[in-house]
């Protein structure tokens, strides 16, 4: 494959979607041929990891939140220029001038900022970062298409959704729905008394994926799946009407699209997010893959099933959240993310999780998002709610947190 020569930013490069990033870049370089450099990484804490990505690809401008770590990730990367704190991110991606692509990796809102200057840039971004859009599509679409930038997304559901639109009509009148499958997680069998008082291990226990333990909380409590409805979307410019939701435990066929004369494209393939990200590196083309290829004779069948809101609520709130519009997913996603930090702690019960978004989303309300910042600040103010909440309820525990 000949294209020209790709440099490339990695956001959250020590996370699951990070490192799988590094070893398809290395793939592509070694067995493709195609020109790549890595101009930048940025990570939260892991500086052990960070330093070796950084001196095996000889990247030479990293962040780390950690500002505890910061020093010990200049003494292992000799020379480099590192950005230390929240805003690491988006200081790193703000001073390199001659990327091309900007992966966008980093869990939750915290790559918001940072993603936004790539899209300034007009810069491809790889986007695996579904709280961009969640927060802030009423501003990041319209960025996207005013600076050129392209966004192609990582997740393996709407890349299956952009894999099967792409060349196929994607007129919006020519489609019916899209249709986004989820695995269930590991309590697609529980009640709903049973899944409310799940323990940490069990939530963390998924049984197709392996992810870093936030994602993985939130396909527990199917609230991945909320996200992945409401970035949907932005993405594929769709009313909440024609965006539907199925259980796939095998988690093989990864969406699929219905169009209006009756005809349903899937796209299929093994549980691997090298697949999907190869897919953004490399379109409009394709190239031989490092993913393992699907063994059909070991496939016994593929199963699909209704999802069941009353005992994943987070699937209802999605389309409320679409409904609502405004600053609403960017409270919604904060929300969670503040509730999943508190159970990952042992403060509040599994349940409350997806209490404690609904509760935000009626507390903290709704308004309008012209910026990155008003997306913020309604984070800010979503994340306070549910804090207070949960310092509340420790003070009295038999009263739970929300009702």
């Amino acid at each position: 494959m000949t294209a020209a020569r790709r440099r490339v930013v990695v956001l959250g490069s020590t996370g699951s979607i990070g490192t799988n990033t590094l070893e398809v870049l290395a793939h592509l370089r070694d067995a493709v041929g195609m020109e790549i450099d890595v101009v930048g990484l940025a990570a939260g804490r892991r500086v052990e990891e960070l330093a070796e990505q950084a001196n095996a690809w000889g990247v030479k401008k990293l962040a780390i939140a950690d500002e505890a770590a910061a020093d010990r990730l200049r003494d292992a990367v000799p020379g480099a220029s590192v950005f230390v704190g929240e805003q690491s991110a988006a200081e790193l991606v703000a001073d390199i001038d001659d990327a091309t692509d900007l992966v966008a990796a980093m869990v939750g809102s915290a790559g918001l900022s940072a993603t936004m200057i790539g899209i300034e840039r007009g810069w491809r971004i790889s986007l695996a970062n579904k709280e961009t859009l969640v927060a802030a599509g009423e501003v990041v679409m319209p960025a996207v298409r005013k600076h050129g930038a392209e966004l192609l997304p990582v997740d393996s559901e709407h890349s299956a959704i952009f894999q099967c639109l792409v060349g196929c009509g994607r007129a919006h009148e020519e489609i019916k729905r899209i249709v986004l499958t989820a695995s269930g997680g590991p309590f697609r069998t529980w009640d709903a008394e049973r899944i409310a008082s799940a323990t940490v291990e069990e939530a963390l226990a998924h049984p197709t994926w392996t992810m870093g333990r936030k994602i993985t909380i939130d396909s527990a409590t199917m609230t991945n799946k909320a996200l992945e409805i409401i970035e949907a979307r932005w993405l594929f410019d769709l009313g909440g009407d024609r965006i539907d939701v199925i259980v796939h435990p095998q988690s093989v066929a990864h969406s699929f699209v219905e169009y209006v004369d009756g005809s349903v494209l899937a796209q299929l393939g093994p549980p691997d997010m090298k697949t999907p990200i190869q897919y953004a590196m490399t379109y409009p083309n394709r190239a031989a893959g490092c993913s393992a290829a699907m063994d059909w004779a070991q496939l016994a069948g593929l199963t699909f099933e209704r999802p069941d809101p009353a005992r994943f609520p987070a699937l209802r709130l999605a389309y409320e959240v679409i409904e609502a519009g405004g600053s609403a997913g960017a409270v919604f996603n904060a929300a969670n993310e503040a509730a999943v930090a508190a159970f990952l702690d042992r403060r509040i019960p599994l349940g409350d999780i997806s209490r404690l978004a609904e509760a935000a989303l009626e507390a903290v309300g709704t308004g309008p998002i012209g910026s990155v910042e008003d997306a913020l600040a309604a984070d800010a103010e979503a994340r306070r709610f549910v804090e207070a909440s949960v310092a509340q309820a420790a003070n009295r525990p038999a009263a739970g947190i929300v009702r």
